[in-house]
Parts: structure tokens; C-alpha cells; sequence
């Protein structure tokens, strides 16, 4: 979506909680969040919520321990879908300037026509371009029967927990490895902090609108069966955003926040149990939980499994409130998919 397409929604948060420090990401003319005290002047409507600086249940749920990465095919599928529909639109298009083409000498003849199969004639272009269209979707199917198998062989054999202690001084995070699965290798960790998509209901009474009538920009109807992803029970997140998954209590496939800024990777190939992390370089707020603006800060630990398995572990970090903080210049928006997840919006 273009951010200067979509009317900025304001509103009076009401609450029992004390509110967080204020705090403004990105610029009116880009994607915004701001939190600041209100003005005698401001003639907005009034949203009730509560205000946390704990994660709700489901963000505990959801981001919270290991989970599967999927298989590298999805993101190779995404990149080809572009090239491979250009491909058979330009061979429909040759097909129909056939004639003029053959004649001035720009076509062989040998490509031109049709073949016959039954009562209908198939351009010979066709022929050589369709398989071409058909690749991603191989791709993707294969990918997710792969990403099915490794989802049922962690559910077989579940890995255990990672127990730490952490330490946060100020943006960098001390940690110390406890107990770290035997089956199971580190690669490398890192501080993330991002926002969770707001919930649907509070959302919609602040655009002024009704559930059941238009949709708001950006938002989808909401879906009548149970959704496996948040993004899609929401109605923000339209269409596949993460691969298939299994039927389990738990989602194993990690689902990446749509507004993301990371710290910098630290190897643990070759680090003894205890290590620090930074947080990125703009101070963004402390940890924030409400039905509009989440802040949530966590620690991501890549590891691989004895069988090859790529794996992420999750654990959610409590980042005390932070006072007068700079303005940051950019809400780093990132797309939904899980095979685009890392690059930017």
C-alpha cells in the first residue's frame, strides 16, 4: 500500500495504566506511529484499552520458542512468479501479432501457429512459455511438503527449551546460556524489536467503521473459518503468509512482525556461553502492549538440528520505559510473507 493513499487515525486512548513515554517513528508524508500527550485543541474520539508493559497471552503463544524456518524454495517461487508471468504474457502477445510479425521478417515461421489438440488450437509459443509459469508453483509445492515433513518430525521429537538469564543495560542485552539442547547447534542471536499487528475490533472503531460493511483500507473481510496466522485473522495480512502448516496447538512457523528493526547478528559458532547484544541504533520506546501500538522487544537465537533443520528460537525481553527519546526518521515496515520477511517495505 502507498502511505499517502491511507487517512492517518487518531484517537484518545483512555485507560486505567499509566501511558508510556512519549515517542514518534517515521514522518506524515511515510508510514507513522507516534504516542504523545494530548492538546487542548485536538477534537478526536475517545478509545478505551489497557495499556500494558507485559506481552498479552497470545504474543507469549505465538513468539515464543522454537520454531521451524522454511524451506529456502518459497522465497526462490516468490522471486520467479514476476519473471514467469511476464513471460507468458509476452508469448500471448507475440501469438497475436503473429502475422504482421512472420511478414516483416521478425518471427521464424517455425514459432508462429498453433498446434491442434482436439477441437482447439494451442499457440506453439504457449508450449515453450507455460511450462515456465508452472516452475513457481512446483516450487512451492514441493517446499511445502518439505516444511510439512520437517513440522511433523519436530512434533515426533519436540527440542527442549533454552533456559538463559538476561541482563538489559540500556540498548544491549547481557546473556548467559543456562542450559542449551545437546541436539541442537547455535548459529547466531540477535535483539529485535518490533510492533504487533493491532487487533481488528479496536481497529476498526477507530477508522469509524462496522464489521460487516466496507472494509477499511488495508484490511480484508474477516474470514468465517479459523485462520492459522494473525495477519490473515485480522484481515491485514491477504492472501499466504506463512507456508502450510500442521494441525498442532502450536504454530510452528514464526510469523515475522510487520514493522521489524534488528540488532546486529553476534556468531555464537565459536562464543563461550555468556555474550552480549545491541539493540538497533535508533533508542526506540521501551516494551508497550495495547489493542493499537505493541512495542515488543525479543532475542532470536538461529540454531540447526542434528537432521539439518534450520531452527529459530524465540524469547520475548521486558524493556523498561524510555524518557525523551529522539524522533526516528523511519518505521521500518517489512513485508508479511515469511519468505519476504527481510527485506524492507
Amino acid at each position: 500500500m502507498d502511505p499517502k493513499g491511507v487517512p492517518m487515525v487518531e484517537v484518545v486512548v483512555e485507560s486505567e495504566q499509566n501511558p508510556p513515554p512519549a515517542f514518534s517513528i517515521g514522518t506524515d508524508e511515510d508510514w507513522k506511529v507516534e504516542w504523545r500527550s494530548e492538546k487542548s485543541d485536538d477534537e478526536l474520539q475517545t478509545l478505551s484499552c489497557e495499556v500494558l508493559r507485559e506481552p498479552f497471552d497470545f504474543i507469549e503463544k505465538t513468539r515464543n520458542g522454537w520454531y521451524i524456518e522454511p524451506d529456502p524454495l518459497h522465497s526462490l517461487a516468490r522471486k520467479a512468479i514476476r519473471p514467469a508471468v511476464v513471460i507468458i504474457i509476452l508469448s500471448l502477445l507475440i501469438h497475436t501479432l503473429e502475422p504482421g510479425l512472420v511478414a516483416s521478417g521478425l518471427l521464424s515461421e517455425s514459432f508462429a501457429g498453433s498446434y491442434r489438440i482436439g477441437p482447439l488450437d494451442y499457440p506453439k509459443l504457449l508450449f515453450f512459455s507455460f511450462p515456465l509459469f508452472i516452475v513457481p508453483i512446483l516450487f512451492r509445492v514441493v517446499a511445502n511438503v518439505r516444511d510439512l515433513r520437517r513440522q511433523n518430525r519436530y512434533i515426533a521429537s519436540p527440542i527442549k527449551d533454552i533456559k538463559l538469564t538476561i541482563e538489559i543495560t540500556g540498548n544491549d542485552a547481557e546473556i548467559r546460556f543456562e542450559d542449551f539442547p545437546i541436539d541442537v547447534m547455535p548459529v547466531r542471536a540477535r535483539m529485535q524489536v518490533g510492533m504487533i499487528v493491532p487487533e481488528r475490533e479496536k481497529m476498526l472503531e477507530a477508522l469509524g467503521r462496522v464489521e460487516g460493511e466496507q472494509s477499511a483500507p488495508g484490511m480484508s473481510t474477516r474470514l468465517p473459518d479459523r485462520r492459522i496466522t494473525t495477519g490473515e485473522e485480522l484481515g491485514t495480512g491477504v492472501g499466504e503468509s506463512t507456508p502450510l502448516a500442521v494441525s498442532h496447538p502450536r504454530l510452528l512457523l514464526l510469523e515475522p512482525l510487520r514493522v521489524m528493526a534488528p540488532g546486529e547478528w553476534r556468531d555464537l559458532s565459536k562464543t563461550s556461553d555468556r555474550f552480549s547484544l545491541s539493540g538497533p541504533q535508533e533508542i526506540w520506546p521501551g516494551s508497550i502492549y495495547s489493542a493499537l501500538i505493541a512495542i515488543h522487544w525479543e532475542i532470536v537465537v538461529e540454531a540447526v538440528r542434528d537432521d539439518g533443520t534450520r531452527m529459530k528460537w524465540i524469547k520475548p525481553i521486558l524493556i523498561s520505559d524510555r524518557e525523551g527519546i529522539d524522533a526516528i526518521p523511519r518505521l521500518p515496515v517489512r513485508s508479511g510473507r515469511v519468505e519476504s520477511a527481510d527485506q524492507l517495505g
